[in-house]
């Protein structure tokens, strides 16, 4: 297939623009006459017979629209997206580690030697101040966590929104970075409906569980944060998934916990205990083989704890446990 040119003209500017088309005529194919490209409508028609010789063409511009230069430099955009995660929000320029130019060969020890110089002072303008030093820290710690307790990347952005709110309100005097982070990402993982247990928590930050929940209380009650009380259902797909159980057990993990709801059960206790608690019954219900040990394991709670919940979502459901 040939390619050959056409020439399209536009009213406003009056200019001929020349773009390469495969397989196309010059032409009208009904009456030979001269065709214009119809931006407006996205359309190739006929100046002469009006026929319209190609609809919905790709408009291949951006999506918006600028009345002047100075609208038109505010609007483009260019580069990866902007995100809270990182404390220069992605602005900034990353020196790779590798020793190796653009085509991967090695660089000379004189190259070497300036790519490290290079390294060293783009990261000291990347944290100007201590404030910076301080989110970059805490950012760092907050991926660390969130990667180790397999946390999306939404919880991510929450918990680093949070961190930046607590640091402009100056909440942070008498208090670690790493406390702090770990309350951030905590509160963000049970807004996000994906909550971890304080113990989880505690076992991938560097604080204590009694400084966590120290902290955790007073970044609540200082930002005024809405956290609803964790919802037990939300742990079962987690504890089903790592105990490699059935879709039956999940479901029949659910029934327990909304007729031990209905029973007022949920009172005052623990939610991961109820959960472990629900999938265990529900595992014995079905006849699946797990040990109290096995669920104690994957929830970081104890055997005695799962006992008396078992016994009591029983006793909610009117299900009689199985021999």
């Amino acid at each position: 297939m040939t390619d050959t040119r056409i020439r399209t003209y536009t009213d406003e500017s009056e200019t001929e623009e020349t773009t390469e088309r495969s397989g196309e005529k010059e032409y009208c194919p009904e009456c030979g006459g001269r065709l214009i490209s119809d931006t407006e409508h996205a359309e190739t028609v006929c100046t002469d017979c009006g026929l319209v010789v190609e609809e919905d063409e790709i408009d291949r511009g951006p999506e918006w629209r600028a009345f002047d230069a100075a609208e038109k430099d505010q609007k483009s955009r260019v580069g990866a997206p902007t995100t809270k995660m990182m404390h220069d929000q992605g602005l900034s320029t990353n020196i790779g580690w590798q020793d190796k130019d653009a085509y991967g060969r090695a660089l000379s020890s004189r190259q070497r030697q300036k790519m490290q110089r290079l390294r060293t002072w783009n990261e000291r303008f990347r944290t100007r101040d201590s404030k910076e030093r301080n989110l970059k820290q805490a950012l760092g710690e907050i991926d660390r966590m969130a990667s180790a307790l397999g946390l999306p990347e939404n919880v991510r952005e929450t918990a680093s929104v949070i961190y930046r709110r607590a640091l402009e309100e100056d909440l942070l005097p008498g208090r670690s970075i790493e406390g702090v982070a770990t309350a951030s990402l905590y509160a963000a993982a049970r807004q996000a409906g994906t909550p971890r247990s304080l113990d989880e928590i505690s076992a991938v930050s560097r604080v204590e569980k009694m400084e966590l929940t120290r902290t955790y209380r007073y970044i609540i009650r200082e930002l005024g944060l809405e956290v609803k009380p964790a919802d037990p259902e939300h742990y079962v797909p987690r504890f089903v998934s790592d105990l490699d159980l059935s879709d039956e057990t999940e479901r029949m993990a659910r029934e327990l916990l909304e007729s031990a709801r209905q029973e007022g059960v949920h009172s005052g206790k623990s939610p991961v205990g109820l959960a472990a608690a629900a999938v265990y019954a529900a595992a014995l219900l079905t006849n699946e083989k797990v040990t109290q040990n096995d669920v104690s394991d994957v929830a970081s709670i104890s055997e005695v704890t799962i006992r008396n919940r078992y016994k009591e979502l029983l006793e909610a459901s009117d299900t009689a446990a199985p021999a």
